[in-house]
């Protein structure tokens, strides 16, 4: 399949209403509501029979047991090819060690004191367990368990369980399941779609009920997770449709930007993809690349790919920003890590070597990242997705004292005056 171009022509002006028209490219989620609620409500209602149900209805062969058995596991991680092992272990320390900084900063307790001598401590602490969601469909990721389980691992959960696919044969892939058993994952269910997010936020015979639910997916998985949000904890990225924005000029190497648009389009005919350039000879050859890149290449679908000619460079960041794509790559003569710091976007590919490819698998970054124009207020997936904050408020007799009348009168104001008699009954006498 080829991607189907747009070309547009700006002016500069309606910036918001241009990002709307370019987001309208991806098929809402609401567009799936409907189906969704109605898998949720089955699974929550009949739990393993109905997950069996609907696998057979998505995905043709539902396996005897939900649970992939140990053997299972340990035989796929045989069957691993050299290199592909070596790759694994590669990004899996890469992306160990952003996990690991990241956990650094956001585990050190915030402490402060008040000014009546009350002391207030707020902690980071690990959830109890984690149900993470491996895609399976057009492509098995494999990398999507090291992106998901590792900054889970890190955070501290103790219990982590992945759902992923089965295959035709009623398997989930072997890479899969072998990237599972390098991590040391015991707990994996051949479970997809949105039931698999069901089984894990409201348990079912087979599937006990988690803390939290993490991992990318296509729409359907994407409005069960925000579904779901409330009576479980998800992980606040709202990972649909992979998404892809350039910002280019003409120092951009043409050939190197198909491959790149071409890269998004193989996650299928639903992912927006967005080229932004000031050079209309750029544009031009782009949409000649792309063409070319695709006939030879049978994974890559029929994705949107709009050609937006802007009148500047700095008109296409503005236009970036407004859009706020899943993956940003600033492709032009003056693209430094300044220019990158205050883009909004879930993750920014600064320079020619800067191919969205590397953060998808090894560079390290998280490839769960906010998509729909949702990086406008998340970012990628990290430890912090799996910690819940506690505030510890210790108060002795002397804060309870000067702080009490306070209490009384903000109380008495909002029409609460038990609060405020609970206050004044610690004020030592």
């Amino acid at each position: 399949m080829t991607p189907r171009i747009a070309r547009i022509e700006w002016d500069g002006s309606g910036r918001a209403e241009l990002a709307a028209r370019l987001r309208a490219m991806a098929p809402p989620l609401d567009e799936v509501t409907a189906d969704v609620r109605e898998i949720l409500a089955r699974v929550r209602r009949d739990g393993d029979a109905a997950v069996r149900e609907l696998t057979l209805r998505f995905d043709e062969l539902a396996p005897e047991r939900l649970r992939v058995d140990a053997e299972t596991l340990a035989a796929a991680a045989e069957l691993l090819e050299p290199p592909v092992r070596e790759a694994l272990r590669v990004a899996g320390r890469n992306i160990a060690a952003v996990a690991r900084a990241e956990a650094e900063v956001i585990s050190r307790p915030a402490i402060a004191a008040g000014g009546q001598g009350q002391a207030i401590e707020v902690r980071h602490e690990p959830v109890g367990s984690a149900g993470i969601y491996a895609p399976g469909g057009t492509a098995a990721l494999a990398s999507s368990v090291l992106m998901c389980c590792l900054p889970a691992r890190i955070a501290g959960v103790e219990r982590i369980a992945v759902a992923t696919p089965p295959g035709p044969d009623g398997r989930p892939a072997a890479a899969v399941l072998a990237a599972c058993a390098l991590l040391g994952v015991e707990e994996v269910y051949a479970i997809g779609g949105a039931q698999a997010i069901a089984a894990f936020a409201y348990g079912t015979e087979s599937v006990p009920a988690v803390d939290v639910v993490a991992g990318p997916g296509n729409r359907y998985v994407a409005e069960a997770k925000r579904l779901v949000y409330g009576h479980v904890g998800v992980d606040g990225v709202i990972a649909g449709p992979s998404e892809l924005m350039v910002v280019a000029d003409g120092t951009a190497v043409p050939e190197q930007l198909a491959l790149d648009l071409c890269a998004q389009a193989e996650h299928g005919g639903t992912s927006p993809l967005v080229l932004a350039s000031p050079d209309v000879a750029l544009l031009d050859a782009i949409a000649e690349r792309v063409v070319e890149v695709a006939e030879h290449r049978p994974s890559v679908g029929d994705a949107p790919l709009a050609l937006v000619a802007t009148p500047g460079i700095e008109l296409a960041i503005d236009l970036a920003d407004a859009f706020a794509p899943e993956h940003l790559e600033l492709a032009f003569a003056s693209a430094d890590e300044a220019a990158a710091r205050s883009r909004i976007a879930g993750c920014v590919f600064v320079g020619a070597g800067g191919a969205t490819a590397f953060g998808d698998y090894a560079a390290g970054s998280n490839h769960v990242l906010p998509t729909g124009g949702a990086a406008r207020f998340a970012g990628p997936l990290g430890p912090a997705a799996f910690m819940r904050r506690t505030s510890v408020v210790s108060i002795p007799g002397a804060a309870a004292t000067a702080l009490a009348p306070h209490v009384a009168a903000l109380a008495d104001a909002e029409g609460l005056p038990v609060h405020g008699e609970s206050a004044e009954a610690r004020m030592q006498r």
